[in-house]
């Protein structure tokens, strides 16, 4: 279960990269067998639009008229990605746990990473400080697939 925690943590910083990282994964054959949807991810259209997706969310985070990610539509973006991936990456049979894990997880830390993100946004600026969150976000989740790919291998 901490894998689907971890990749809450993720999901509420950026809500598509968690997406992006799961592709990535079902490309490689590394995520668990018999998640769903694993080969609709490793499908290569799929993957090049999550990427366009994550891609697109850093950069438009960026912009002074980015949203906070805690309006609902934010919010429910992250809470789907977040419930998505937390059961992709949950043991088999505790799916559902996962899911509601991870969610639960993304929604605290979207409003903790808001608040850090506003005090490195004063000191730093907006620009900045979203590259610095972006390098942590994609870090922080590729070492969650890490876990998965370890996990499969052992």
């Amino acid at each position: 279960m901490l894998r689907s925690l971890l990749i809450g943590l993720v999901a509420g910083q950026r809500a598509m990269t968690p997406l992006v990282l799961l592709s990535g994964a079902a490309q490689r054959g590394t995520l668990p067998r018999g998640g769903p949807a694993v080969e609709l991810l490793a499908h290569p259209l799929v993957a090049w639009g999550t990427a366009a997706l994550a891609a697109g969310e850093m950069a438009g985070d960026k912009m002074r008229s980015a949203p906070d990610r805690t309006v609902p539509a934010g919010l429910i973006a992250r809470s789907l990605t977040a419930a998505f991936a937390g059961a992709m990456l949950a043991p088999r049979g505790r799916q559902g746990e996962g899911a509601i894990l991870a969610v639960a997880t993304a929604i605290g830390a979207s409003y903790l990473g808001l608040a850090l993100r506003r005090r490195a946004m004063a000191r730093y600026g907006q620009s900045s400080s979203g590259f610095v969150e972006d390098a942590i976000v994609l870090a922080s989740g590729a070492a969650v697939v890490g876990l998965t790919s370890a996990g499969r291998r052992g």
